[in-house]
């Protein structure tokens, strides 16, 4: 089972709220033109706060439990797979987590998964303001081995500046799976990829390193480097070389090195 400190953090999840200032003033404008009733406004005022507070309490922890359950999931994944090879564990915490960036130290024999977590809940609110609105926590997950011992892993939560980087890798991954999927077999040489993802040749988030084909199908191996290269993640994106029925999906996975 995973091991976590995230009770004992103060929560820096954040809702997205589209107006947070001025509804004061907005109450007492309503109260003068329309003349509702003060103490009927002040207890919907009231009564709409406590419904969202509630709604953002259970949202926080929807969040947590997702973080939580994954954790698990990919202790006990790990546990039964019986790999060894570093980039085939990856791809067990890579499936499990969906975490953007994972690294891996030898020395301490364990893999840091970063990843943001994120739903919505919907705010009641008379005055302007009201509607969805998006909660976000980011959680660090850590698996380590230990010779003859099982897997162990630990979940902390960070603040969510932690996970913007890897958000952005997240990002730019998406785009490039997107883009490697619509391109025609003949370009699929590294010449090609890099033009389909950077056509200005401006651009330096996508470092490609290597295409390699093997049978029917292409791997592509791109650095993939976050805003001001602050985070980098080597990715590998591999697909059909010639689709079926006019599909072909790409799959994209972080792997150890390029």
């Amino acid at each position: 089972m995973a091991t976590d400190d995230t009770d004992s953090l103060v929560v820096t999840g954040q809702g997205n709220r589209l107006v947070t200032t001025g509804c004061l003033t907005i109450l007492i404008a309503l109260i003068t033109v329309l003349g509702l009733p003060v103490s009927w406004l002040w207890y919907r005022h009231w009564h709409d706060e406590k419904v969202n507070s509630e709604r953002r309490d259970k949202t926080f922890a929807s969040t947590l439990k997702q973080a939580r359950d994954a954790a698990n999931d990919t202790t006990r994944a790990l546990n039964a797979s019986n790999a060894r090879g570093t980039d085939v564990l990856m791809n067990v915490i890579w499936r499990h987590t969906r975490a953007p960036v994972i690294t891996y130290d030898p020395r301490r024999r364990a893999f840091t998964a970063t990843a943001a977590k994120s739903a919505f809940y919907n705010e009641e609110g008379l005055l302007p303001g009201g509607g969805p609105v998006r909660v976000m926590r980011c959680f660090v997950f850590t698996y380590a081995h230990r010779p003859s011992q099982v897997w162990t892993s630990r979940l902390s939560e960070r603040e969510n500046e932690v996970c913007r980087p890897g958000t952005g890798i997240g990002g730019l991954a998406g785009l490039a799976r997107t883009r490697i999927s619509g391109m025609y077999a003949k370009d699929l040489t590294k010449a090609g990829v890099r033009k389909a993802l950077d056509p200005t040749g401006r651009l330096r988030p996508y470092d490609v390193k290597s295409v390699v084909r093997k049978a029917d199908t292409v791997a592509v191996s791109i650095l993939l480097s976050s805003s001001n290269t602050v985070v980098d993640q080597c990715y590998r994106f591999t697909r059909p070389i010639v689709g079926v029925n006019g599909q072909t999906p790409v799959t994209a996975a972080p792997v150890s090195s390029c």
